[in-house]
């Protein structure tokens, strides 16, 4: 059974004539959460890989199982205020208004190699600017990794516009 039979969709959330593309009923099966890590696992054992970035939330669990696989850190980016320590931030503009993504001072160093993980890329506001504000701590982005893409909200040719790489398990055509 793959893996993208495994995620429910949920009409109408968060508002009418979205399809919700929801990953915790792959996360509560135990054998489609141990094929997605193994995927991700395989896929990324020959990279020279430092860390391990997930986007809050769901990237966190995906993210932190992958980095745990690998034998590499796990680095939280968070949304504004979030994070107990010193922290450096990137702004970027929502469809109305803007947003802040945090991460620790301490989180990259110059050089280190950095896999960007996340459930979902859906336009990629959020992924873009992860990679921006990695990158300001000189930090190199690998790759930037996604249980699904949404390719007709175009996320991934955003990414890749920014000369990023990306990779996703699975994909829902449509939004």
């Amino acid at each position: 059974m793959p893996i993208k039979s495994r995620i429910r969709t949920v009409p109408h959330y968060p508002k009418p004539g979205v399809m919700f593309r929801d990953i915790t009923t792959l996360l509560k099966d135990p054998v489609g959460f141990r094929i997605t890590i193994n995927e991700l696992v395989n896929r990324y054992t020959a990279e020279k890989i430092d860390r391990v970035a997930g986007i809050e939330a769901r990237g966190f669990i995906i993210g932190a199982a992958l980095a745990y696989q690998l034998g590499v850190g796990f680095v939280p980016i968070r949304k504004k205020g979030k994070l107990p320590a010193e922290t450096v931030g990137h702004d970027y503009d929502l469809e109305y208004g803007t947003d802040r993504i945090e991460m620790h001072v301490d989180s990259v160093s110059q050089g280190e190699r950095v896999l960007l993980v996340d459930d979902l890329i859906a336009t990629g506001g959020t992924a873009t600017a992860a990679c921006k504000l990695i990158e300001s701590m000189g930090g190199t982005i690998v790759e930037c990794c996604f249980v699904i893409d949404l390719p007709d909200l175009g996320g991934r040719k955003r990414l890749e516009k920014h000369g990023q790489k990306v990779f996703a398990l699975c994909e829902f055509e449509g939004d």
